[in-house]
């Protein structure tokens, strides 16, 4: 059983697939474990359900017809009110671009199919596990709370970066990485330690995916403010 000090129905989940088939094995699967399960076939409407019930967490099929799942995540993230809920891709789709994509689009997992329900299950608890953490977290409680390093500020609880007077828009794990990064100025942060601390221990994702966002960041904010310790990790210089 899931150890956080939670019962485990106090906890929504919105399951989107366009197959109804599927929604209906797995909301089976889950509904048995005692969490709360909403359904929705599409994007469109999975954002409007979103809104109205605030779920704790969102299993997104990634290939649906009109609004795919990246569509619906990236939407779903421009939501103030759901700021905090989890998002999982769900999907037989298992290459590194698509992995990538989700997490550009604001995704905390990407899980592949098929899988088991046992499976399944464990890895729903370490996501939920992770929002009950966030939500008693004191740093993540503590309004206006930056990090000012020179030029760059990341405003950790409005999710915004200011870099040399303009702001910038960073997808979720770009601005989560960053953030770890610049915590500790000068302090060498390993692939795991970034692994963890970003996409969490109980996630798979490729081996490129550190590097590709690294890049993204750099071409961002400039490309000297993060070095790679060849064999290690990455740091952020200070100036």
């Amino acid at each position: 059983m899931l150890q956080i000090g939670i019962k485990m129905d106090n906890f929504k989940i919105l399951l989107v697939d366009d197959e109804p088939d599927i929604l209906e094995v797995i909301s089976y699967n889950l509904e048995k474990e005692g969490f709360q399960v909403i359904t929705s076939q599409n994007g469109q409407e999975a954002i409007k359900i979103a809104k109205q019930e605030l779920p704790n967490l969102i299993i997104l099929d990634l290939t649906m017809p009109g609004m795919d799942g990246v569509e619906t995540c990236e939407e779903i993230r421009k939501v103030p009110a759901l700021k905090n809920t989890l998002i999982a891709f769900l999907t037989a789709r298992n290459e590194d671009y698509s992995q990538i994509a989700g997490f550009d689009a604001g995704a905390d997992d990407y899980i592949s199919k098929p899988i088991k329900t046992k499976v399944l299950v464990s890895r729903i608890r370490a996501l939920l596990k992770r929002y009950t953490n966030q939500a008693i977290s004191p740093d993540k409680a503590m309004p206006g709370e930056a990090i000012e390093v020179g030029d760059l500020t990341i405003d950790k609880d409005r999710y915004i970066i200011v870099y040399k007077g303009q702001k910038i828009a960073l997808p979720k794990k770009e601005f989560e990485l960053l953030n770890l990064l610049a915590s500790k100025p000068e302090r060498v942060f390993t692939r795991n330690e970034i692994y963890n601390e970003v996409w969490g221990d109980n996630i798979i994702v490729g081996d490129r995916t550190i590097d590709v966002h690294i890049s993204k960041v750099r071409d961002k904010i400039g490309q000297d403010r993060i070095v790679t310790i060849k064999g290690v990790g990455y740091k952020f210089m200070k100036d």
